[in-house]
This record gives structure tokens, C-alpha cells and sequence, in this order.
């Protein structure tokens, strides 16, 4: 179904891409991915720092809950926003790791979105540290803690 709906407003917006669809971690993943020349004009369902893609992700949901009375935590790239955006987190959640754990104090991030918190959250976890969200909209933000230096914890290594 949002693929329907997404093959229809790239259509409607006289945009040419492809729609790959997938499943991660439990949920539907939908990407519009550019044909041969087609990656400039896919950007603009983008959009400043992925704002359209957010508004076009919520609609594809509510086209979605409306066909089928459920609601879908579906995740939609555009144009290899999201893969990008991800893989600049996980360095960045790398980076901030290492330093929590070389000065032993917790550090905050910038604010972000629901989605970039989670892949930050992941990348934390995949590092062994802990973290947690902060803050209302929208100026929420991941805070990675400090590993606890109890004795009990460091003798179990």
C-alpha cells in the first residue's frame, strides 16, 4: 500500500525512481531510489535537513492507516538519505563513545529526530554504553552516560 501511494505521488510530481521495499528490525522499510539520472530531482522530496522526507514519511503512514485501520511504523528513505544519515550517526555515536569512556563523564548531543536518536541509541548499545533522550520536541536530544566503575563491574571482564 505505500508503495501504491508513493508510485502515485512520484507520478503526480512527474519524478522518476524506483520503490525497493524491505524489512529491518521488525518494521517496513521503503525506499525511492533514483533510476540512472534521476537523483537530483529525487533530493527535492528531501528536502533541508530531511524535513519533506519526514512530512512524506507521515503521510505514506496515515495513506497506510487508512486503508487498513492500523498504524504502521514504517520507515521511508529517499535517495539514500536516510542510509547516509545513518552512517554518519553510528561515526558519530562511535566517536562520542570513545570519548565518554576515555573521560568518564556523559556526554549530550545536539537535538534530533526520533529516527536519528534511534540509530544513535542502537550504536551506543552496539558499543557496550548506555544512553538515554532528554528534552521535549524539538529540541530532544540522546545523552550517552558514563559506564559505571563499580568493582563487581570490572572484575567480571
Amino acid at each position: 500500500m505505500a508503495a501504491d501511494y508513493l508510485e502515485e505521488l512520484l507520478d503526480i510530481a512527474d519524478l522518476d525512481g524506483d520503490i525497493d521495499i524491505d524489512i529491518e528490525n521488525g518494521r517496513a522499510s521503503v525506499a525511492v531510489v533514483a533510476d540512472q539520472a534521476g537523483t537530483p530531482a529525487l533530493t527535492r522530496l528531501v528536502g533541508a535537513d530531511g524535513e519533506v522526507l519526514e512530512a512524506l514519511q507521515e503521510l505514506t503512514r496515515l495513506a497506510v492507516q487508512a486503508q487498513t485501520g492500523d498504524r504502521t511504523r514504517l520507515l521511508l528513505d529517499v535517495a539514500g538519505h536516510r542510509a547516509g544519515k545513518r552512517t554518519a550517526l553510528v561515526a558519530l555515536a562511535k566517536e562520542v563513545c570513545a570519548r565518554v569512556r576515555a573521560n568518564g563523564e556523559a556526554e549530550h548531543l545536539e537535538p534530533m529526530s526520533a529516527f536519528e536518536r534511534k540509530v544513535v541509541h542502537d550504536a551506543v548499545a552496539d558499543e557496550g554504553l548506555t544512553s538515554e533522550s532528554e528534552g521535549q520536541e524539538p529540541q530532544r536530544h540522546v545523552v550517552v552516560l558514563a559506564p559505571e566503575t563499580d568493582t563487581a563491574e570490572s572484575t567480571a571482564d
